[in-house]
């Protein structure tokens, strides 16, 4: 565990010689505004001066919610399972986008509530069939948070190995927007109320059941320490995609951060390791109440703006071809100093 929170800092070396590139390129300096910054962080973090996307790969981790048995979601857990065979079919929202973009989709199961072994394409890392009712006890054991973070690092490790040079996270899970609030609640710090929204749904009676129990969650724990945070509010799912996104940074491997619940597992591997926040590219800013705030506590400006809540990486999705044009304005463009040569 000590290992997977050493986190390397970005080797400020190459700040210079990026700069240089990317003002000597056929254009006017900063003309391309934020896809040169962004440009300029893929090759701090790759630490080279042509960075690479060729091989984008989306981790969709699953898993289910004890909260859910106390009416904080407007779907039972059960759709969940129904929405990783969706995926694992190639159908779902996230599928479709990934073809758009070509980006390879894996499927974990993290921790959903049912018997999976037979699913054949699903990565099988399950620590639990889903965590406890945060709002009554802990979600889970201090043993099962350190295994959820271990494992989700080993799944991008797996992925890097087999050639991904940029990681984008994804989730799918029944409730995980409630675990999600109050996680930002704890490790933000925000008032709670901020961190609530409506998450896949809700009529006014569904929210005011949903602020009940995340109110008497809150009050049951006053943990504050990330890893206690975690333990006491956090899901299954949601830790492993803290752990990706930490192995992906010791692997010195950008990582693409989608809505509400992917920015919570940012938030949490940020307060764990402060270094992994430099390999964190947001996608964008979600239409779920408390993102933008969320987005605030992680000093992060959001690629896209689309008014889009839905999760399983979709928005991490769209934002992968930005990631690759970055690229190529560093590997692909003129030299200006060749266009006015030739210009005479």
């Amino acid at each position: 565990m000590t290992d997977l929170l050493t986190v390397p800092a970005l080797d400020g070396a190459w700040q210079g010689a990026l700069k240089q590139a990317l003002d000597g390129k056929a254009k006017p300096p900063g003309a391309l505004g934020r896809v040169e910054e962004l440009a300029l962080r893929l090759g701090l973090i790759q630490g080279q001066l042509r960075p690479s996307a060729a091989r984008p790969v989306l981790l969709v981790f699953a898993g289910d919610h004890g909260l859910t048995r106390s009416g904080v979601a407007a779907f039972p857990s059960g759709v969940t399972v129904a929405m990783v065979d969706t995926l694992l079919a190639g159908k779902a929202s996230a599928n479709a986008f990934a073809r758009v973009t070509g980006v390879e989709v894996r499927v974990i199961d993290a921790g959903v509530a049912a018997d999976m072994s037979d699913r054949t394409g699903l990565v099988h890392a399950k620590i639990a069939p889903g965590t406890k009712d945060a709002s009554l006890e802990p979600a889970m054991t201090s043993a099962q948070a350190e295994a959820a973070l271990s494992a989700g690092a080993r799944v991008a490790a797996d992925a890097i190995a087999d050639g991904a040079d940029l990681i984008a996270l994804g989730e799918m899970g029944i409730g995980n927007s409630a675990a999600a609030a109050l996680l930002m609640h704890r490790l933000a710090p925000a008032p709670l109320d901020d961190c609530v929204g409506q998450g896949a749904g809700h009529s006014l009676e569904g929210m005011a059941r949903k602020r009940a129990v995340l109110a008497r969650a809150a009050a049951r724990s006053d943990a504050k320490e990330p890893l206690e945070v975690l333990t006491q509010f956090g899901g299954f799912e949601i830790a492993m995609m803290a752990g990706a996104l930490l192995g992906a940074a010791r692997g010195r491997v950008p990582v693409m951060v989608d809505g509400f619940i992917g920015s919570a597992a940012a938030l949490l591997a940020v307060r764990l390791a402060p270094n992994a926040r430099d390999y964190c590219l947001f996608a964008h800013a979600s239409a779920e109440a408390g993102h933008r705030l969320m987005l605030e506590a992680l000093d992060a400006q959001p690629l896209l703006h689309l008014d889009m809540r839905l999760g399983e990486g979709t928005g991490a999705l769209l934002a992968v071809p930005l990631v690759r044009a970055a690229c190529a304005l560093l590997a692909e463009v003129a030299e200006l100093a060749d266009v006015l040569e030739a210009a005479g």
